[in-house]
């Protein structure tokens, strides 16, 4: 609620509602509207006005002297929007301000100036990227249904992980149905019902939310336990995945890609692409198929994006075909120490680290049907990737069971465990390779986007670097954008943190900035602390992987 005093003695009250009133427009906003007001609306403002009054005793509706009820823009994320929209050229947006056009418009205006004259963001304007959206989150009815519950939550607790309730159930992965018969808890991006956790049948599925341990974690510990020490399934069909073919389809990734992707067939290659700036567009998979096909996979949040910044940079001339396949293909991922056990009878191919070494890719048969397998690993694990159509997910999640499956709560927290970066967290247009330590999957042999100012920090050092921490506190629960502190100093925040059921404490990364710039991938002396919920708690930082910094399990 809102309470204000005015200079002629009286009083503007005014509410975010829990679920605000869409407004019934029709087709289209009428061409001559600007900043016109409705008609009053008290049945639908009786409620807030009934807890002013309970606030300011004596006041009633007679004395109310002026209703003003207009319409707000309100986008279905509660970020405004900005930039050039999907594939298209000669328009960039900026509006649906949430109500927060006068605190926001004199930043965004500059940085809309900034990204206009240089042809992208000069730092990191991702949460605000018109490009996040899908086109089916332009629809009227998911726009009426998602955008009342924006509004409300203008007031609401923050709470972590929280998922938005409305427009739900707008996008499935093949197997949802077996995962909602497991009794899976399922959360949302870009519109993808996804499973975090997966619930005992005799407890509800759902999410109480807390800063400290949520109802979740003990479930989500076992499931860490499966893949760690035995095996478990994980549904990863989200993930965004193109073909990109054409004579010049490596000469595009070559000019794209910071690592070699000029590999023998069957390689599968860790890359960023990057900006002029040398800061993060996105980092992908890219598999050679055959001489000029590739095949490239991303993240889920990375559909339009990914597809828009590769698209804008294929030569007009030249012979390459993009080509999205994100809902033609599932991804069925095996994990863990009994993975190669598992597979081995089921595939037409030889399993044995002779044959498939890690980061190489080979086509199969499982249950009759084709699968791609790709040796690679988001959770530090041995396992394969088991790309396969659509179609024939059921066949494929039959024969592999009775796997345990895990959700993305699991996932999530062995990536932390294994210091591995993800985009939106460690990686953004405001990181290089070098300050995310990802120097390695460079090649600075030959030309691409963004090289010659990572040439220049390379050799002048970087001026800040991620780090993982491991808190020594068992008790504490981190949950990413945490205040880093060095001997009492404020120097960063955590990019992404939560608690590791392999190490029984929560872990964390996040990017230092230290008093000079680092060269030689070390840090001053000194000692290391996280601030959580307003207290100090030590932490042993590394640039090493807090879980397995061998490689030991993965590569055996």
């Amino acid at each position: 609620m809102y309470f204000r005093s005015l200079d002629d003695g009286g009083l503007k009250l005014g509410a975010f509602q829990k679920r605000s009133k869409p407004w019934q427009i029709g087709d289209q906003v009428p061409g001559d509207f600007a900043f016109d007001l409705l008609d009053p609306d008290w049945p639908y403002f009786e409620k807030p006005f009934v807890d002013h009054v309970h606030r300011l005793r004596g006041i009633t509706r007679d004395d109310v002297v002026k209703f003003v009820n207009g319409p707000e823009a309100f986008t279905p994320d509660n970020h405004f929007i900005m930039g050039q929209p999907f594939l298209t050229e000669g328009l960039f947006v900026l509006g649906g301000w949430n109500s927060a056009g006068i605190a926001c418009s004199p930043g965004a205006a500059k940085y809309a100036v900034e990204w206009i004259d240089n042809g992208g963001m000069t730092l990191d304007l991702s949460s605000v990227d018109i490009r996040r959206f899908m086109p089916f989150q332009n629809g009227r009815k998911y726009l009426q249904q998602r955008v009342s519950e924006v509004l409300g939550i203008h007031y609401q607790m923050a709470w972590p992980g929280r998922q938005m309730e409305t427009s739900r159930d707008v996008r499935w992965p093949p197997l949802y149905e077996q995962h909602k018969s497991l009794n899976a808890c399922f959360g949302e991006t870009a519109g993808w019902e996804r499973p975090l956790f997966y619930a005992p049948e005799d407890q509800p599925a759902e999410i109480k939310y807390s800063f400290l341990r949520q109802n979740w974690q003990d479930y989500t510990n076992e499931e860490v336990k499966a893949c760690r020490q035995e095996l478990a399934l994980l549904d990863q069909s989200t993930f965004a995945k193109y073909r990109l073919h054409g004579a010049d389809a490596l000469i595009t990734l070559q000019q794209l890609c910071g690592a070699n992707i000029d590999v023998p067939i069957g390689k599968a290659i860790y890359t960023g692409m990057f900006n002029q700036r040398g800061t993060f567009e996105t980092d992908l998979t890219v598999i050679r198929e055959a001489d000029n096909l590739f095949y490239i996979v991303t993240a889920t949040g990375q559909q339009r994006k990914d597809f828009d910044w590769i698209s804008r940079h294929l030569p007009q001339q030249g012979d390459v075909q993009l080509v999205d396949g994100t809902e033609d293909i599932a991804v069925l991922s095996v994990m863990g120490p009994r993975a190669r056990t598992k597979l081995a009878p089921l595939c037409t191919v030889d399993l044995s680290d002779e044959a498939f070494q890690f980061g190489t890719s080979q086509t199969t048969k499982i249950a009759g049907v084709t699968v791609r397998a790709i040796r690679i690993s988001y959770v530090g694990e041995l396992g394969w990737e088991l790309h396969v159509a659509a179609k024939d997910a059921i066949v494929l999640w039959n024969r592999l069971q009775p796997i345990r499956p895990i959700g993305n709560n699991a996932i999530s927290a062995m990536r932390i465990e294994k210091g591995y970066r993800a985009m939106g967290h460690e990686l953004s247009p405001d990181e290089t390779p070098l300050e995310a330590g990802l120097g390695f999957a460079i090649d600075w042999d030959k030309k691409f986007i963004g090289k010659d100012a990572l040439v220049k920090q390379r050799n002048t050092g970087v001026s800040k670097r991620l780090v993982n921490f491991v808190l020594d506190n068992r008790d504490v629960v981190l949950w990413g954008g945490e205040p880093i502190q060095w001997n009492g100093i404020e120097v960063g925040y955590t990019t992404s943190a939560g608690y590791s059921p392999t190490l029984g404490r929560s872990v964390a990364m996040g990017f230092v900035r230290p008093p000079a710039p680092l060269k030689s991938g070390g840090w001053p002396d000194g000692e290391f602390s996280i601030v959580n919920l307003g207290q100090s708690y030590r932490a042993s930082p590394t640039l090493k992987s807090p879980y397995d910094p061998e490689r030991k399990k993965i590569l055996r």
